[in-house]
């Protein structure tokens, strides 16, 4: 018997059972939506994460104070970095285009008697140029308010909603710590950053903040929660980190650990990038359970079906079949089962990815890689645990079976 006939006879055979055929597929179809869905929604994470971070600005590294090791001994951040060293990178490091000291705190505001809590950032001019933030209504924070120290605020959009709601905010005089600030800018909506929202900040001069808002100075000077650096452009990022460091280590008289940290953007985008792939493989990896326990199955109905039909393979031995014939057919029954199977998951799968796309703000996509690995995988389940039962049907005694019917 031919190969096509095979397919012929299993294919029937399958169909005259449909509801036993679909029950048996049922486990390769979830296997697959779940592994295609869960590889295109980790993509999609990562994509995410990836894209906010590029919306802080271009060739940013960002010095945090203290180290990962004296954060996670403490649980709190030390306070090793002071505005003077932020302007020494400035004067000092060549391949640095901008630099912003940034001190902040979450701190309630009053307006017309309404209060509010909000980031306050205390900052300089440079802001909008590093964070690529640019300003909306208004103005942003001059050189002339941080000299004076001048009580003037700028207002993210959300905030400023929140404040004053559909008025213009400009001219608005809101209260911070007792302190009366006039709001003289408006940003842009920028978004939020892995979940935070950047429009919910009031920007004040760092001076301002420092002495007469949080009054974080020390010895040697304003105390920062940390330092964000532009520089000049991406060939620059290696030694804008290399001079900086080497400028602070110097500042701080460091011999041996720093007491700060570099972070670049490229470097967080690498461990975002290995978080995520981490996190992808994992869940494909349970995802793909089901497939196991969908081949298990598989094996387990087909072995049922071969006991209901001893008398057929008795009868199609008795008439010349041969036992490579009984184990094409049974083995072909198997792979259908597990393909079509795997076929209706990944169009389960792929709606679904589609659907996660459209309710979040996910960039799900389709990884064709994904598509083909699951679809090959379901077939190859079929084959393997189609096995079993196909040599146990193959080798039947003719006459044992007819008996046995």
């Amino acid at each position: 018997m031919d190969i096509l006939e095979s397919v012929r006879m299993a294919s029937a055979t399958l169909v005259a059972n449909r509801l036993r055929s679909s029950l048996t597929m049922l486990g390769m179809i979830i296997g697959n939506a779940s592994v295609i869905a869960m590889i295109a929604v980790g993509q999609g994470a990562q994509k995410y994460a990836s894209g906010q971070f590029e919306s802080l600005g271009p060739n940013i590294l960002f010095i945090v104070p203290g180290t990962d090791k004296a954060r996670r001994q403490t649980f709190e951040v030390p306070k090793t970095l002071v505005w003077a060293d932020a302007k020494a990178i400035k004067e000092a490091v060549s391949s640095v285009q901008s630099v912003i000291p940034q001190l902040q705190n979450q701190l309630t505001t009053v307006y017309q008697g309404a209060n509010t809590t909000a980031l306050v950032m205390g900052t300089t001019d440079e802001y909008p140029i590093v964070r690529n933030h640019d300003v909306a209504k208004g103005r942003f924070l001059s050189p002339q308010d941080i000299q004076r120290g001048n009580l003037v605020a700028v207002l993210g959009t959300d905030l400023a909603k929140r404040l004053v709601g559909s008025e213009n905010p400009i001219g608005k005089r809101i209260r911070i710590k007792n302190l009366n600030f006039e709001v003289i800018g408006l940003m842009e909506e920028k978004g939020s950053f892995l979940g935070s929202s950047q429009d919910d900040v009031i920007f004040i001069p760092i001076s301002t903040m420092a002495n007469r808002v949080v009054g974080s100075t020390s010895p040697f000077g304003t105390e920062l929660t940390f330092i964000s650096v532009s520089a000049k452009d991406e060939a620059s990022i290696p030694s804008a980190e290399f001079q900086i460091r080497n400028l602070l280590r110097i500042r701080h008289k460091i011999i041996d650990e720093d007491d700060f940290t570099i972070r670049t953007q490229k470097q967080a985008l690498e461990i975002i990038g290995n978080i995520s792939g981490a996190l992808t493989l994992m869940l494909a990896a349970i995802a793909s359970i089901s497939l196991l326990v969908g081949g298990i199955g598989i094996m387990n109905i087909m072995l049922v079906s071969v006991t209901e039909r001893i008398q057929e393979i008795g009868l199609r031995k008795a008439i010349g079949a041969s036992q490579t014939d009984i184990l094409v057919q049974f083995m072909i029954e198997a792979i259908i089962l597990s393909a079509v199977g795997g076929m209706i998951g990944t169009f389960v799968g792929v709606g679904g990815t589609v659907m996660v796309g459209s309710l979040t703000p996910l960039e799900t996509g389709i990884s064709i890689p994904a598509v083909i690995l699951a679809v090959s995988v379901s077939g190859g389940i079929g084959l393997f645990f189609g096995v079993v039962p196909a040599r146990r049907a193959a080798q039947l005694d003719p006459i044992v079976a007819l008996r046995s019917a």
